[in-house]
C-alpha cells in the first residue's frame, strides 16, 4: 500500500516543517561555530571555506525569513488576527538577524585568505562576538516562533511559499 499525500496533508504539516527547518538551521549554525572555533585555534577550516559556509548559511536563513515575511506571516495574520503582535515581533527579529548576518559576513570577508594566517586577538574577538550574538538571537527567535506559531501553522488551510519547506533550503 502506498501513502498518498494530498495538498491538505502538506498543509497540515507546515508547523512541523517549521521545526524541521529550524533544526537544520541550528545544526548549520553549530557547524559554523565549530568551524570558527577551529580556525581560531589554528586547527580548522581555511578562512575561505569558513566564509563560504557562512555565506551558504546566511543565504538559507535569509530565504527562510523572506518566505515567512512574504507569505507565511500574512497568511497567519489573516487566519489568526490575534497573532499579529507576535508576527510583528518576529518580523522585527528578522531585521535584526539580517543586520547581524551582514556584519558577520563582512567580518569574515575581511579575514586573511591564507590557511596559515591567524586572526589577531581583536579580529577574533569581533568575529566570535558577532557569531555569539547571532546564535543567541536566532535561538531565542526560533524558540519563540515555535512556541507561538506551530499550532496555528498546522491548522492553516492555505498554500504557503514553496521555499518555506525544508527541502527547498537543504536540498533534502
Amino acid at each position: 500500500m502506498t501513502a498518498s499525500f494530498e495538498p491538505a496533508d502538506r498543509l497540515a504539516a507546515f508547523g512541523n516543517q517549521l521545526v524541521d527547518v529550524h533544526l537544520w538551521l541550528r545544526e548549520e549554525l553549530a557547524r559554523l561555530r565549530s568551524g570558527l572555533d577551529a580556525l581560531l585555534s589554528g586547527t580548522g577550516e581555511r578562512p575561505r571555506e569558513l566564509r563560504a559556509h557562512c555565506l551558504a548559511f546566511c543565504s538559507a536563513l535569509t530565504r527562510h525569513h523572506t518566505a515567512e515575511d512574504g507569505g507565511v506571516f500574512p497568511a497567519l495574520a489573516e487566519a489568526h488576527p490575534e497573532l499579529r503582535p507576535v508576527l510583528d515581533e518576529l518580523a522585527h527579529d528578522h531585521v535584526q538577524v539580517e543586520e547581524t548576518l551582514v556584519r558577520l559576513q563582512a567580518l569574515l570577508d575581511g579575514l586573511p585568505a591564507a590557511s596559515a594566517a591567524r586572526l589577531g586577538p581583536e579580529e577574533a574577538r569581533r568575529v566570535s562576538g558577532e557569531l555569539d550574538g547571532l546564535i543567541a538571537l536566532v535561538e531565542s527567535h526560533f524558540t519563540y516562533e515555535e512556541k507561538k506559531l506551530v499550532g496555528a501553522l498546522n491548522a492553516l488551510s492555505v498554500p504557503l511559499p514553496e521555499d518555506f519547506a525544508l527541502r527547498d533550503l537543504t536540498g533534502r
